[in-house]
């Protein structure tokens, strides 16, 4: 790992990618779920991407069997990577994926409190708090805006995203406060990826979902892309550049998947963006460059 904090100009403009791709993914989840059952869509997005990493795996030599202490809290986070996915992809059946990627993002914050209740050495700053204020007034924003809208279930969609963050976050801190902080981020990934995989199918089969219901090209096609895209290749990049710069330049940039992801789907599925969300955009995004760079 390089000890300079600036990052190189080849690492802004990876990471700048990785922030939009990670944008995206709202819009592609609400554009696949016009044909694929929400859980059965997350199900198919992860046992695809873990094939996707397995082979990866083999192909790098990544050692499998020294990490056998890893199991357990190994299958936690499976459990709540498949927690964070089914609430994700059902509450974008209900909401917006300018609402979703923008609750979503309140993750960091979620981690902020987990890590000063849990993690050693990682307690709340005076800049933590103020960034974690200006999080929650977003939030308070965002849903109060909600609370006159003329359909009311939106508002369960709104509650299911961030739920989401919430197991995003605790997918966190469980990494943070076990083995698998030491335990390489392949094999980490690959315990979210496979153990979310049979998870999601149960879960897929229990809600009684129809499954694939109205196939078409840009069906598959989003699929594609949040299989191979997003939840393997994204994610690979994001570990190389952990493994060589600091994170906490890194982590500067979160900010950047919200407004991305706003963009995208106020561009391509045409969704309004109020004033109310512009102003809950502003205060997330500030929140997140707060506890990031506290």
């Amino acid at each position: 790992m390089t000890d300079s904090t600036a990052l190189p100009p080849r690492a802004i403009a990876t990471q700048i990618v990785l922030c939009a791709i990670w944008g995206l993914g709202q819009v592609a989840t609400k554009v696949g779920n016009a044909g694929i059952s929400p859980v059965w869509q997350a199900a198919l997005r992860s046992i695809g991407a873990a094939l996707l990493l397995s082979a990866w795996i083999v192909r790098r030599r990544v050692p499998l069997d020294e990490h056998g202490e890893s199991l357990a809290p190994g299958v936690l986070v499976g459990v709540l990577f498949a927690a964070e996915f089914a609430c994700l992809f059902i509450g974008l059946v209900y909401t917006t994926a300018v609402r979703a990627v923008l609750l979503l993002y309140a993750a960091p914050f979620f981690v902020a409190l987990g890590a000063h209740r849990f993690v050693p050495g990682d307690r709340l700053t005076r800049r933590k708090v103020v960034g974690l204020l200006a999080a929650f007034a977003g939030l308070v924003v965002a849903f109060g805006a909600r609370l006159g809208a003329s359909e009311p279930i939106a508002l369960l969609g709104d509650a299911l995203c961030l739920a989401a963050a919430f197991f995003w976050g605790a997918t966190t801190i469980v990494i943070k406060t076990s083995v698998l902080r030491r335990t390489p981020p392949e094999i980490t990934l690959l315990y979210q990826l496979g153990i979310s995989g049979v998870v999601l199918v149960a879960l897929s089969y229990a809600f009684g979902e129809p499954g694939v219901f109205a196939p078409s090209p840009l069906v598959w096609a989003s699929l594609a892309f949040q299989t191979v895209v997003i939840a393997c290749a994204s994610y690979l990049a994001w570990f190389w550049l952990v493994a060589h710069y600091r994170a906490t330049t890194l982590h500067a940039f979160t900010f950047l998947t919200p407004l991305f992801g706003v963009l995208a789907g106020a561009v391509l599925l045409g969704e309004p963006i109020g004033a109310s969300l512009v102003v809950a955009l502003g205060l997330i995004a500030a929140g997140i460059v707060l506890v990031n760079r506290a």
